[in-house]
């Protein structure tokens, strides 16, 4: 049965964090995304890890959808490299397109921003609005703590163990995208089901 995952959304900083390791793991995600024939769907910035994001896809030849609102132009400075880049009106605009071209969402390093994203896709994955992979790619233990926040609202009794376990948390990108296919082959057969 072929994969039906043609494009992964990326959830990163716009900024590079302080260990050399996570422009590495954003780079090693833009060439195994491309490698794969797999298009790159993201922010749409130009600095940051998801500039680096970007590049990495687009110097591998991989294809490249970028999301950005037009308020954030002057702040993230758009990626004028990117061959489809979708200008916004607002951030949840800008959410809701990359949800709707992704087959499955990574997560790298980042701040408020890509916590925000992520918390939304698996709140709408808790609800039932969506059944793809979400995948957090804890480079150097950087999510530990954001882990740990889930762990305990679970512990705390205000989210199901189920609702946390549609989070997955790989300690590289290869493992990314081979969860990413097998989840999505899994996905799909329990739809075809149905």
């Amino acid at each position: 049965m072929p994969s039906t995952l043609n494009a992964v959304a990326v959830f990163c900083g716009s900024r590079f964090g302080k260990s050399p390791l996570y422009k590495q793991a954003a780079q090693n995600v833009g060439h195994t995304l491309a490698q794969a024939g797999i298009r790159l769907v993201y922010g749409g910035g130009a600095h940051g890890l998801m500039g680096v994001v970007a590049d990495a896809t687009l110097s591998a030849g991989g294809a490249v959808t970028g999301v950005i609102p037009d308020f954030l132009e002057s702040r993230e400075k758009m990626h004028e490299g990117v061959a489809e880049l979708i200008v916004t009106d607002s951030m949840h605009t800008r959410k809701q397109i990359m949800f709707s071209r992704a087959d499955a969402f990574w997560i790298l390093p980042g701040g408020f921003g890509t916590f925000d994203e992520m918390m939304e896709i698996l709140t709408w994955k808790q609800l039932g609005r969506h059944s793809k992979p979400i995948i957090l790619i804890n480079v150097e233990k950087w999510a530990d703590t954001l882990l740990a926040a889930l762990d305990a609202a679970v512990e705390q009794g205000f989210a199901a163990s189920t609702a946390r376990a549609m989070i997955e948390c790989v300690p590289d990108v290869e493992t990314a995208l081979a969860h990413s296919q097998s989840a999505e082959k899994t996905d799909r057969v329990a739809v075809e089901q149905l």
